[in-house]
């Protein structure tokens, strides 16, 4: 494994909602097919309100948007998927 694939997850993470490990699961499972290491980090939504937590996109290989929500800030979860795609990043939502 020598390469890392830095995976932003768009969503308000919970360790109680089996979405939210299952998808960092997933995410590990795949790289390791892949000869590769998954770094996840999970972005809250409310952190998208501001021009600052907008930069944060900035530093990922892919942006995802996580299942088994309800978002803390549905406006900033929809400001976050506008920029991934503006910035032309891969993304997938769920």
């Amino acid at each position: 494994m020598n390469r890392t694939v830095n995976i932003g997850i768009i969503g308000d993470y919970d360790p109680n909602k089996s979405s939210h490990p299952a998808t960092n699961a997933a995410i590990e499972h795949a790289a390791r097919y892949l000869s590769a290491k998954a770094s996840v980090t999970w972005l809250p939504t409310p952190s998208f309100l501001t021009q600052e937590g907008r930069k944060k996109l900035e530093h990922f290989d892919a942006i995802w948007a996580s299942s088994g929500s309800p978002y803390q800030s549905m406006e900033g979860a929809i400001n976050a998927i506008k920029l991934a795609r503006k910035m032309n990043q891969p993304f997938v939502g769920t």
